[in-house]
């Protein structure tokens, strides 16, 4: 097993804790309702790019080792509910750590692809979003797209940085490292100091 199938799987796990605390915090309901939030919540991002992509099977059909990691994250949510309430600071921490790492690595599996790069980036902070976006609609909470602080930008910010790097013919792990940083110190400025993109106005 390799370090970058590990974080993959502890993306996922993440991403699936963080849906099964949205859903319980929503609507309180049975562990049926919040195994399918946490299982939206991990692999949606990353199935709508594939799809797109046209990348058969998915990943989590591909790989069932997903769906234990995402059966197991949602045990542990019920068994340190109350810890992960009091623990926002480092739970936003891996949840920054998690979209920086799929939005890099969507990007990277776009570009096997032979898209445009333009598209790649999309396709990576597609893998990073789009899971907690449908999250949002299955709890009736706004889309965290919508929201005022910066999410997705940040994750098209580190895209495009991986691609700039790629670009100049850096190795995978001076492409990789600067690009999770960027995502990373985006999110937690963007936080720390209430930051955000100026509001659309009519011209």
């Amino acid at each position: 097993m390799n370090i970058q199938y590990t974080l993959e799987l502890l993306g996922t796990g993440f991403f699936a804790m963080s849906g099964a605390v949205a859903a319980n915090e929503k609507s309180k309901p049975d562990w049926f309702g919040v195994t399918f939030i946490g299982f939206i919540t991990s692999i949606g991002g990353g199935s709508i790019r594939d799809m797109l992509l046209g990348s058969y099977p998915l990943s989590w059909v591909a790989d069932v080792n997903r769906i234990y990691v995402i059966i197991g994250a949602i045990i542990m949510t019920s068994m340190l509910y109350g810890y992960l309430k009091k623990m926002r600071k480092l739970f936003f921490l891996f949840d920054s750590l998690g979209i920086a790492m799929f939005t890099i690595l969507g990007t990277e599996k776009a570009l096997q692809f032979g898209v445009n790069p333009i598209i790649a980036a999309i396709m990576g902070m597609f893998s990073a979003i789009m899971g907690g976006v449908l999250r949002d609609v299955l709890t009736n909470e706004i889309p965290v797209i919508f929201r005022k602080e910066i999410y997705a930008s940040a994750c098209l910010a580190g895209a495009v940085t991986y691609l700039l790097l790629n670009n100049v013919h850096c190795n995978r792990g001076l492409c990789l490292l600067p690009s999770v940083l960027v995502i990373l110190v985006i999110r937690i400025a963007a936080v720390k100091f209430n930051l955000s993109l100026p509001k659309y106005k009519q011209l």
